[in-house]
């Protein structure tokens, strides 16, 4: 256990450095606990559209082209938002933008339970998707630095699981709503949940530590907080971030110089076709089930088994990249996810439906989870100046794969049903298994 640091009169304490070598206080726990939240409630309502999308086309007689827009005008908010985030949280701070984001998809998602036809659904869900695609980035890089460098990677990682997680809870609560209470008590409950939780963090979430200091007025609440994680700070004068403040910043540039323009470029065409995929199960899983002949809660159950099984594939792929690297569990994540997806082109949806779930859930384990792992892949990549450019940008690639999956899901679903639809899952994947193939700067196995 390391010992609390201390600082002497008048000298230069560093928080990046007290933090990632001191110990896991309590509220910096808490910390991890309230960004975790965020999460699952980020997942909860940014999946809460694809379980009520069969109801809605039922109950006002729409196409499944018509709802296009509505899931593709969600995913340009969320690509908006997750890209301004990060620039925003350096201006005004993580906790502010973590509890915005919260408050502005809770308050949308309530006014969805209000529209009246799908272009004022496709206008709102805009906005939500500004909250949900920033809410993310927040919460992440708030777990990332409040929490000790030992214990950082797990935690960013199981932090980022919640999403699924919270995918997987909205399925749960849409089978019990959607058959008793319809599709707009589902959204009212799903926006009230975060509206109330944004208020619990105004009152109980402190901020950054990191952020903090590079705010010189507010080093006394930054004295306070640093106090209650066991540091000895009373005389400090100076806090610092350890960062050198005249650093050059990362450029897209950067990326494709010093020979890593080819891992850049298959980097974000496996972020493509991972959420190209992803994004297509999110938003046009209970439709293709429906559209199958199963009932509105069955189909429900599909996502919800899909993202059940991404929790319990993300935890054994960062199991398995920790001991052997990234390369060849990424690889093999990335083939099961085609093959799996392939393999349920053989079983009847109708027939035998719970083999079709389970199979769901099979394929989710590999699928998402590989997202997860490519997220460590960036970090691993690109050097510290370039770190946050690399990740932002294969993420900003990454929803295009999204914004196409909005369109292309339901033509594949109008095309040729289960068939076509399971096509796509497997057929993206089999380009991003080239992809991974084709990177050279993995992770190495630790000895």
């Amino acid at each position: 256990m390391t010992e609390p640091t201390t600082a002497t009169l008048h000298a230069s304490f560093d928080v990046t450095k007290a933090i990632d070598d001191g110990n896991f206080s309590t509220i910096q726990k808490f910390a991890y606990l309230f960004a975790a939240l965020a999460i699952v409630l980020d997942g909860f309502d940014g999946q809460m559209i694809g379980y009520a999308i069969p109801m809605i086309m039922k109950e006002w007689g729409v196409t499944r082209a018509a709802f296009s827009i509505a899931v593709a005008s969600g995913l340009m908010g969320m690509a908006i938002g997750s890209l301004s985030a990060g620039v925003i949280a350096d201006k005004v701070g993580r906790k502010p933008v973590l509890i915005a984001s919260i408050f502005l998809f809770g308050a949308c998602t309530i006014m969805i339970g209000f529209a009246p036809d799908v272009a004022t659904i496709s206008v709102i869900r805009f906005f939500a998707g500004l909250g949900i695609g920033a809410a993310l980035p927040a919460a992440t890089t708030l777990t990332a630095e409040f929490i000790p460098f030992r214990h950082r990677t797990m935690a960013v990682t199981t932090a980022i699981v919640c999403y699924p997680l919270g995918g997987m809870l909205a399925g749960l609560v849409a089978g019990q709503i959607l058959p008793v209470q319809g599709w707009r008590a589902l959204f009212f409950i799903g926006g009230a949940m975060p509206i109330a939780y944004a208020l619990l963090l105004l009152l109980m979430l402190r901020e950054s530590p990191k952020y903090l200091a590079r705010q010189s007025s507010r080093w006394e609440e930054l004295r306070a907080l640093m106090t209650r994680m066991a540091h000895q700070v009373a005389q400090v004068k100076e806090f610092t971030d350890g960062s050198v403040s005249n650093a050059k910043r990362g450029s897209i540039s950067d990326l494709f110089r010093h020979g890593r323009a080819a891992d850049t470029t298959w980097l974000w065409i496996s972020f493509f076709m991972t959420q190209l995929s992803i994004y297509t199960a999110f938003s046009w899983l209970p439709t293709m089930l429906t559209t199958e002949g199963l009932s509105p809660a069955l189909a429900g159950m599909g996502l919800t088994a899909y993202n059940f099984g991404g929790v319990i594939g993300a935890v054994l792929c960062a199991l398995a990249i920790n001991r052997f690297g990234s390369r060849w569990p990424m690889i093999f994540w990335a083939a099961m996810s085609a093959a799996t997806a392939f393999s349920l082109k053989i079983v009847s949806v109708t027939a035998t439906p719970d083999i079709f779930l389970w199979g769901l859930g099979l394929h989710g384990l590999f699928v998402t989870a590989l997202q997860c792992a490519l997220f460590a892949l960036c970090a691993h990549m690109y050097p510290t100046l370039i770190r946050t450019t690399g990740t932002a940008s294969a993420m900003a690639f990454g929803r295009m794969g999204a914004f196409v999956s909005s369109f292309a899901g339901a033509a594949m679903i109008t095309a040729g049903g289960a068939s076509a639809y399971l096509n796509l899952l497997g057929g993206s994947m089999i380009v991003a298994v080239l992809g991974l193939v084709m990177v050279r700067g993995h992770i190495g196995p630790k000895h």
